[in-house]
């Protein structure tokens, strides 16, 4: 038997898509563009923008003679066993290819941002969480065990990272990002990639790009950030994720900037990303992203429009289902008013990746080989690494924590005893299973109270809630006050409920007005710092929210960012003293609720000053971490040279010791500043840092390689340069805590940057 050049691995891919759409009807190459829900939800629960609204009848029989090009969600829609899942998605996968002339079957996506989105899969702490690590490292390990769950039941693409640079923290996706610095998202993103991809699995990047600058903080709200926002802060991680990652695809944002949609916009999804960046991947709409330029953004009339637009603009396929790229474009074609040849381009991008992935070859077999473990012991280990390195110590001015073995405690506050106080809104039992009450959870997650009792077992602990996450209730007050002052301290477990489109106070949808606490748990604070029981304060949240009222009657504060099935005992495990705590905060804690936008990336009229009467100044700054450890910074120096060539480099070093009685963590901060540039600039920025974990008494020395393509900005004539002059290289414990001061001046002649330049600053440990 002749085997078709498409069948045939030896020959190179390009030639194999080649031979393959020749042979394919409009149809054929069509269905390749387009993915299918099955089980959409149609009566209001669902898990896009506008679902019920969007959502497409279709008919499998009729419509998987032409092939297909992605599965939406197999796993992520109902509360399904994972062998029983992985086992129907392969018989799908079967129909599909058995259907078709070609026996082509698709690409099969699942949602991975905070774990395998899927019943009974590891929930591991939201992005946010990443953040506060400042550990790439760990990240990557995370992604490389999530990668290999999905590839384990079949799923070829999983929809992450979000590379989204929190701009306001009001926003409800906050707890979706990496933090409020594009170099911290970028070198956390890249790592999350390199893991997944390392697994076989296609990372796809979101949202590309701009959907975290919505005015208002409002979701899918217009973006109005100037060109130099955009290209320094916005752009900045995915070229970092395309780069050092390896991503193979990019999700295009809900959002318009300037008037045009993402979704349609050429220059961004084809002349930059592609001609200028060189990516040759796959571009997704985000789900019903395509069927939006008609129903939302009305710049298409029709949905042959709309499905002329995304494809001219660079969007290969339509997801999560078919509605635009099916019937509307075919006829459009047919009819001359859509060129096939924009079919032609997005079809051979799809087959392509497909032929990558082993799709197109004659021995695919979509049957999964092995046991199916989704939350084996080796996740649950690493999420609870990843959760203790994710908590931040805010406060702790008197040294209360750790808490003594055999104190009282009064645990207080409506976040201490509900699992799902741990989990963000893309966490499948906050995503999907909260639509199932009737259904187990899936997972094992202890709340806090439980991991509480167990981390201090003489320890003597009573609980009540107070008050409700979100309700007005105060009634419960009378009684927290009562076991508050039985106790040696007071407890107080506040925080956020993930949730989607208003139905929690944090996740997709779940904008607020400011940036005061859920409901009456402000009061409730309030009313417990009264009792003369000191009062440590927990948190569990999605984003930040404005401490100040308290920072003078807390005697400890503690942050963690929904730190997933295993942050209850790590964060009991900080309060008992079992974990010291490294976490670096990835946003700032801002004094006061209101005042917002504001991050730590402001020129010099962004900060506190003379010509306004509010002072945005954060009551705990980007990079701030407490621990139970002292270190000391010596022997900080820099070269003695003072100036170098605008492409020379340049060291700084210093050495860090533990001087304390604990194994502890530090992490070193490299900031630059640039005290007169052509354009305004942030007064401060990241642009490296390095964790150290010393046991009492070591010492280690980190030295950071700075280059001058990290000092450079776009200019008025959109011009990414390196501008010769003084620059200042400033090592701190955060953006605030400078502990060494370098001053660098650039000689020689500005550069003007190309897409190769220089993205991280390399850091050596000795």
């Amino acid at each position: 038997m002749t085997t078709a050049p498409w069948r045939d691995p030896a020959l190179p891919a390009e030639a194999r898509v080649d031979d393959l759409l020749a042979r394919m009807t409009l149809e054929e190459k069509t269905a390749q563009l387009y993915g299918v829900w099955v089980g959409a939800a149609t009566d209001g629960d669902g898990v896009a923008p506008n679902q019920d609204e969007m959502a497409s009848d279709f008919d499998w029989d009729e419509l998987i003679p032409h092939g297909l090009g992605q599965l939406t969600r197999s796993f992520g829609t109902s509360p399904v066993d994972p062998t029983l899942a992985a086992q129907a998605l392969a018989r799908a996968q079967r129909r599909i290819a058995e259907a078709g002339r070609f026996g082509i079957p698709a690409v099969a996506h699942e949602e991975c941002l905070a774990g395998f989105t899927a019943w009974g899969a590891t929930a591991y702490p939201v992005p946010l969480a990443w953040g506060a690590t400042f550990d790439p490292d760990l990240v990557e390990e995370m992604a490389r065990r999530i990668g290999h769950d999905l590839a384990s039941v079949g799923v070829h693409q999983g929809l992450a990272p979000v590379l989204d640079v929190v701009r306001d923290p009001r926003w409800g996706r906050v707890e979706e990002t990496i933090g409020e610095d594009p170099y911290l998202v970028g070198t956390i993103g890249a790592a999350y990639v390199r893991g997944l991809e390392s697994a076989g699995v296609i990372a796809t990047l979101k949202h590309f790009a701009g959907y975290a600058s919505s005015a208002g903080a409002r979701n899918l709200a217009p973006v109005r950030a100037g060109v130099r926002e955009f290209a320094d802060i916005t752009l900045p991680p995915f070229e970092f994720a395309l780069r050092e990652g390896g991503a193979r695809s990019v999700m295009a944002a809900y959002t318009d900037t300037d008037g045009v949609p993402a979704s349609s916009d050429p220059y961004l999804l084809t002349e930059l990303l592609r001609e200028q960046w060189q990516f040759t991947g796959t571009v997704v709409s985000d789900y019903y992203g395509v069927g939006f330029l008609e129903t939302l953004h009305r710049v298409a009339g029709t949905k042959a429009e709309a499905a002329h637009a995304a494809l001219a603009a660079g969007i290969d396929v339509e997801l999560p289902t078919l509605r635009c790229y099916g019937d509307p474009l075919v006829e459009a074609v047919r009819a001359n008013v859509i060129p096939e040849s924009l079919v032609d381009r997005a079809a051979a991008r799809v087959l392509r990746q497909k032929c990558e992935l082993g799709l197109l070859d004659e021995d695919w077999t979509p049957e999964p080989t092995g046991p199916i473990d989704l939350d084996s012991t080796a996740n649950r280990v690493l999420a609870r690494r990843l959760a203790e390195e994710s908590v931040v110590l805010l406060s702790n001015p008197d040294g209360l924590l750790p808490l003594a073995p055999d104190t009282r405690i009064a645990v207080v506050g409506p976040r201490a005893a509900d699992a799902l106080a741990m989990l963000g809104c893309y966490s499948f039992p906050s995503h999907v299973g909260i639509n199932h009450p009737d259904r187990p959870m899936g997972i094992e997650i202890p709340t806090l109270l439980e991991s509480l009792r167990t981390e201090l077992p003489d320890a003597k602990v009573t609980f009540t809630e107070g008050c409700d996450t979100t309700g007005p209730d105060t009634s419960g007050f009378a009684e927290a006050v009562a076991r508050s002052a039985e106790a040696d301290v007071c407890v107080a477990v506040l925080g956020d409920r993930a949730g989607l489109f208003g139905k929690g106070t944090s996740g997709e949808g779940c904008d607020v007005g400011d940036l005061q606490l859920p409901g009456v748990q402000a009061q409730l604070l309030d009313t417990l710092t009264t009792t003369g029981t000191p009062v440590i304060l927990v948190l569990l949240t999605g984003r930040p929210y404005a401490l100040g009222r308290w920072k003078d009657q807390l005697a400890a504060s503690v942050q963690a960012f929904f730190p997933g099935e295993e942050g209850g005992p790590a964060v009991a495990g900080v309060l008992s003293g079992r974990v010291n705590p490294s976490g670096r905060l990835p946003v700032s804690v801002p004094q006061e609720p209101g005042g917002q936008p504001w991050t730590y990336l402001q020129p010099p009229l962004g900060l506190a000053g003379t010509v306004s009467n509010l002072d945005p100044t954060p009551l705990h700054p980007f990079g701030h971490g407490l621990g139970y450890t002292d270190f000391a910074w010596e022997d900080i120096e820099d070269r003695e040279k003072t100036e170098i060539g605008t492409d020379d480099s340049y060291d700084v070093s210093v050495t860090v010791r533990n001087t304390g009685p604990l194994d502890g963590t530090e992490v070193v901060q490299l900031y630059l500043h640039d005290p007169v540039a052509r354009v305004t600039r942030p007064d401060v920025r990241l642009i490296g840092y390095q964790r150290l974990d010393l046991a009492p008494g070591e010492a280690r020395r980190v030295t950071f390689h700075f280059h001058p393509d990290l000092s450079a900005f776009t200019d008025r004539a959109g011009r990414r340069i390196v501008e010769p002059g003084a620059l200042e290289l400033r090592l701190g414990a955060s953006s605030a805590d400078i502990r060494h001061t370098a001053r660098v001046t650039l000689t020689g002649p500005e550069r003007v940057l190309g897409t190769d330049r220089r993205l991280r600053c390399e850091t050596v440990v000795d």
